[in-house]
């Protein structure tokens, strides 16, 4: 095998299916990247849950293919410089690299030693703009539960159907849903539920851009299609949340808040709150205004946010993290925080306009005060 490339477009290419290697495998050929050489260069990662591939130009004169261990690849590609890098292979796997004066020769393995990746048959497809999947992903992805005892729920759900495509995050104390309509749908409407690891590595596949990218479910994976790359997944089987009954929505209680002022407040009265002395955040819901507090052995903490609406002096208590989180990933300047009783979910949504998003968070019970 042979060619030559630009070492910008082959780094590239290199540290985007790195993301798919196995760390450590049984497979030593699961720790490498596989490099196919024909009228393009392929360069694919697979830990035999999702696989990366992605197409380069390069100036082809040997076609061929062969394993190279992805960490040392990479490393070498990284180091070399900003030039023209010549990749060429023997009959014995021995890989020569050479860029500028930069010379190295390393041993690669077969390429049959590869296991291929799945195929994903062409069922139901759907087309997004690179920049509205990868926000939907950013403002959902944070609220995919770690827990592996409902594997499910370690995924997003990805709804498409009349009103477009909603995406659907839950961990058991919070919910983020994030709605888009779509242009075009083809087989129809479909569901599923995809890796929140996955949707990781796409949210960084994804441009800040409006080129498309294409979804593809099959019987049992998932093919994210983004310009050159693409990422195969398997899909998560089981019963995802019936989210639609699990928010309430018919809340006596709303105000309407200034996000990035809350974000502020509750930062303030988190500074006393750590992983060791964990505390919530008590918020006071007055007329116009919020009372935020927490106490910890570190000390303790007030703050006042002005908000529009009365509140009922209703006292209720959050996670500080799940609520801040929450609030930083809302796309809107202004929310609206929907309430009921200090034991009821929260519910924010956005203030005007298409409700695109709704986050919902559970309370924290609070004890009696001193």
């Amino acid at each position: 095998m042979k060619f030559s490339c630009e070492k910008a477009l082959l780094q590239s290419a290199v540290t985007v299916t790195s993301r798919a290697v196995s760390q450590k495998s049984s497979i030593p050929a699961l720790e490498g990247l596989l490099l196919r050489a024909g009228e393009t260069v392929t360069v694919s990662g697979y830990n035999m849950q999702t696989g990366i591939r992605t197409i380069l130009s390069a100036d082809v004169t040997e076609p061929g293919a062969l394993v190279l261990n992805a960490r040392l690849f990479g490393d070498i590609i990284r180091r070399m410089p900003d030039d023209m890098i010549t990749f060429s292979s023997d009959d014995r796997l021995t890989v020569r690299l050479q860029c500028g004066d930069a010379d190295f020769n390393i041993m690669g393995l077969s390429a049959a030693d590869y296991p291929d990746l799945p195929e994903v048959e062409d069922e139901y497809s759907v087309s997004i703009q690179q920049k509205t999947l990868r926000s939907m992903i950013e403002e959902t992805l944070f609220a995919v539960s770690t827990n592996e005892s409902r594997p499910v729920h370690t995924g997003s759900l990805f709804e498409i159907g009349e009103n477009g495509l909603t995406v659907v995050s839950v961990d058991g104390f919070r919910l983020a849903i994030r709605k888009e309509p779509l242009e075009r749908v083809n087989g129809g409407y479909f569901s599923f539920v995809a890796p929140g690891s996955a949707l990781n590595e796409i949210e960084k596949i994804c441009g800040d851009v409006e080129d498309t990218a294409a979804i593809t479910l099959g019987k049992r994976h998932i093919l994210f299609e983004v310009g050159e790359t693409q990422l195969i997944c398997r899909r998560l089987e089981g019963d995802f949340l019936d989210y639609k009954s699990a928010v309430p929505r018919k809340n006596p209680i709303s105000v309407v808040a200034d996000t990035k002022e809350l974000i502020q407040s509750i930062d303030r009265v988190s500074v006393v709150i750590s992983e060791k002395l964990k505390s919530p955040v008590r918020c006071l819901f007055d007329k116009d205004r919020v009372v935020l507090s927490a106490k910890t052995a570190n000390g303790e903490a007030k703050d006042v946010c002005r908000v529009a609406g009365d509140g009922g002096e209703l006292e209720i208590g959050f996670n500080n993290r799940y609520l801040m989180e929450a609030l930083r990933y809302a796309p809107a300047d202004t929310v609206k925080i929907e309430l009921n009783t200090g034991v009821s979910p929260a519910v924010i949504v956005p203030t005007e306009g298409e409700e695109n998003f709704l986050y919902m968070v559970l309370p924290v019970r609070l004890k009696a005060q001193d």
